[in-house]
């Protein structure tokens, strides 16, 4: 059982929590995010916060317990305060742009790569910098992935779309002798 799920996960200001039929939906200011439970799993919304328990006592029902509780943690902070992701385009002649919901890649491909932004989430660009926001904080770094994905960075003189903040490890290129 996770040390999460022995106390019940207090209900933030701003937000509602509701089960019904076999979903759990968080409700709040900036939206409401819904997700299917495991039939292992059961939620209790009561005075005190929402308490998660194991209808078995099996080794999937103990994960799901934690697992549950984190993405109820990330669902009340989503629709409270969006979650950011910040990818940079590194390389000359890199360069994307927005055209309506879609993001079109140049980057050293013979063909421009073009990504549709998927609902619930919003892209900005600055210069060489990709700003993604959505509630949805799978959401947000499942797309971020597959932008990354594109293109990932390589070892010999960085090029590529990285995450704000990632560190690409170098490689020693070729000794001339």
């Amino acid at each position: 059982m996770s040390r999460f799920v022995k106390k019940p996960i207090p209900v933030l200001p701003q937000t509602t929590v509701s089960v019904e039929g076999g979903t759990l939906s968080v409700k709040g200011p900036l939206g409401t995010l819904s997700r299917p439970l495991h039939p292992a799993i059961s939620l209790n919304v009561g005075t005190e916060g929402v308490s998660i328990a194991q209808k078995n006592n099996s080794k999937l029902a103990k994960a799901l317990s934690g697992t549950f509780a984190a993405h109820l943690k990330n669902m009340m902070a989503g629709v409270t305060t969006p979650f950011k992701k910040s990818l940079i385009l590194e390389g000359v002649g890199y360069r994307v742009e927005q055209k309506g919901r879609e993001l079109v890649f140049s980057i050293g491909f013979s063909h421009p790569v073009v990504l549709s932004v998927p609902e619930g989430i919003t892209a900005s660009l600055e210069k060489n910098i990709i700003r993604l926001e959505g509630i949805d904080k799978e959401q947000v770094g499942q797309f971020a992935a597959i932008i990354r994905g594109i293109k990932p960075p390589e070892p010999y003189l960085g090029k590529g779309i990285r995450y704000e903040g990632e560190v690409i490890r170098r490689k020693q290129g070729k000794k001339s002798v």
